[in-house]
């Protein structure tokens, strides 16, 4: 039932609803280049898309960070629904990197160029650092955050080894890193799959680790500490 509830209603609905909210997107970036109303353009369509889906989220741990503050947010990452998520429950404007090459693709390249959203070419490492330094320059001069997955894509199973990159990038922008756990996304819609389940997802926000006082030298112990932390997230959340 729930395997045809996906195909012939969840699937198109969502099509649809990225189709408007993505053009109204693009329309709105003629006249805010910024890129916070199209934020919050993409915070509703990500509203959107778990109601079609009937996917409901709640956030535990927001008490913990500062509502005007900046931070580097990393999580694990095991679905598509994963952002949605995220977009839902994060109170914050924020930007995350794509994939370079998604940058080219016709209207979805555009979107993000001009939602402010950062491109990495991980065939580079030059380029990598350009945009981890770009990355660090908008915290620190615009106080907007960053979102990252770590783990460089999606993953079928476990938590896997994380990337130097958020560590790097909240180091030279001066600003707390943390760490988030997204439990259920991966079991209602798993990577490779396009059956959506209804379920519920959990977004659980741990405690910032300040970086002020760290230089870059630090950034691989404190990647091997963010692992740590959204495995314990996310084992708690397990064992609750």
């Amino acid at each position: 039932m729930s395997l045809l509830r996906s195909i012939l209603f969840s699937t198109p609905m969502i099509v649809l609803c990225t189709i408007v909210m993505g053009s109204l997107s693009l329309i709105d970036s003629f006249f805010d280049r910024t890129g916070n109303s199209q934020h919050r353009i993409a915070r509703i369509w990500a509203r959107m898309l778990l109601a079609v889906s009937f996917m409901r989220v709640r956030v535990e741990g927001l008490e913990r960070l500062d509502p005007n503050g900046a931070y580097v947010f990393v999580a694990n990452h095991g679905s598509f629904m994963d952002i949605p998520a995220l977009l839902t429950t994060l109170p914050y404007q924020f930007r995350f990197f794509a994939k370079k090459g998604l940058f080219s693709i016709p209207f979805l390249g555009t979107h993000l160029q001009r939602a402010g959203h950062l491109p990495v070419d991980r065939s580079s490492p030059r380029a990598s650092l350009k945009s981890m330094m770009e990355a660090a320059r908008i915290i620190r001069e615009r106080r907007i955050s960053v979102l990252n997955f770590p783990e460089g894509g999606r993953s079928l199973e476990g938590l896997h080894e994380f990337k130097e990159g958020p560590a790097y990038i909240a180091i030279k922008a001066g600003v707390p890193v943390v760490p988030v756990a997204i439990v259920g996304a991966r079991e209602l819609l798993p990577m490779g799959s396009g059956h959506l389940r209804a379920g519920s997802i959990v977004v659980r926000v741990g405690e910032p680790i300040a970086t002020e006082s760290m230089d870059t030298g630090e950034r691989m112990a404190l990647t091997l500490r963010l692992h740590d932390e959204v495995g314990r997230l996310l084992g708690m959340a397990e064992e609750g």
